[in-house]
């Protein structure tokens, strides 16, 4: 009997193991929720390196190579990462595409114009946010939602378990366990974010309309209608008025972007300068960084709103 048993274990042992698909993920804040319910099975590969513009990234070689081999590509969609649009078909037509704009459900934001944002606009246009999949002037930030963030986990999961049925138990067991832990991190942030409701605050650019909406924030405007596209003298003063007018606290800059721009917002003004950083640039890639992303906005908020109080 024993002699059949090491037999059985040693041809399980001899056989070869499935590898699991071979995954790459464009952003760090999405490939931190790929990498989590993928733990324990598989590491996908990062495509944009932390710092790098998803807009203008130019891919290299070992990229392309990455895209040639992948079974499972995850990304955001046209509006975000546009240097991805041609290469996904000529170098990954073999691999399937999670689109993250088109998946069912997700609630989908319209982007705002750079400029002064006034209270009846934002809650226009919330309230005709998620109807359809209309992606036409939608704000690709979308994963700073945390019902966004379950709902890619969802999806990733279902995807791979659909690729790779023998790891299909452990992709669905871990997404449970982060769709527990996202919405954990949501209420704790929900309590330190409520005092500042209601305080203004301008902001580089249209970024972070999903995490304002998720916890009742109210921005004042964006000095920027990208950040790529440098705001012209008009824009500036209209952004200098409007920090006056609405008694905005503080300004935020991005750690990607130059802050001489901010720097000639706030002069004269009593706001303060703080930075925002929506893809988590300044983090180190892995499981973690989405968790500490959120962590990262509620602490620039709280620390630039709050202060001299």
């Amino acid at each position: 009997m024993l002699r059949h048993l090491f037999l059985l274990l040693a041809l399980c042992w001899s056989l070869p193991m499935m590898a699991a698909p071979r995954v790459v993920v464009s952003i760090g804040p999405v490939h931190s929720l790929v990498a989590g319910v993928m733990e324990g099975v598989a590491e996908p590969q990062l495509l944009i390196p932390a710092g790098a513009s998803p807009h203008a990234y130019a891919l290299k070689p070992s990229d392309a190579r990455a895209l040639s081999e992948a079974e499972l590509v995850v990304w955001i969609g046209e509006g975000l990462e546009t240097m991805l649009e041609k290469p996904l078909h000529s170098l990954a037509g073999e691999a399937r595409l999670l689109e993250l704009l088109q998946v069912e459900g997700m609630h989908l934001l319209p982007s705002r114009k750079g400029g002064v944002w006034h209270e009846q606009e934002q809650g226009h246009q919330a309230a005709h946010a998620g109807h359809g999949h209309e992606l036409d002037g939608v704000d690709t930030h979308l994963w700073l939602a945390p019902e966004n963030a379950q709902r890619i986990v969802a999806a990733v999961a279902d995807a791979l378990s659909a690729m790779d049925a023998a790891n299909a138990e452990h992709y669905q067991r871990n997404a449970a366990t982060l769709r527990q832990r996202i919405g954990a991190l949501a209420v704790t942030l929900a309590q330190r974010l409520e005092p500042l409701q209601g305080q203004p605050y301008i902001v580089f650019h249209d970024a972070y309309h999903y995490f304002e909406q998720a916890f009742g924030l109210q921005p004042a405007g964006a000095i920027a209608v990208s950040p790529e596209q440098r705001p012209g003298a008009r824009r500036l003063l209209e952004i200098r008025q409007a920090i006056r007018d609405s008694g905005a606290r503080c300004v935020f800059s991005e750690p990607q972007f130059r802050s001489d721009i901010v720097e000639v917002v706030l002069e004269d003004t009593g706001a303060r300068y703080g930075v925002l950083d929506p893809l988590g640039v300044t983090l180190t890639p892995g499981r973690g960084q989405w968790f500490a992303l959120m962590q990262g906005l509620a602490d620039s908020l709280e620390a630039c709103l709050t202060a001299g109080r």
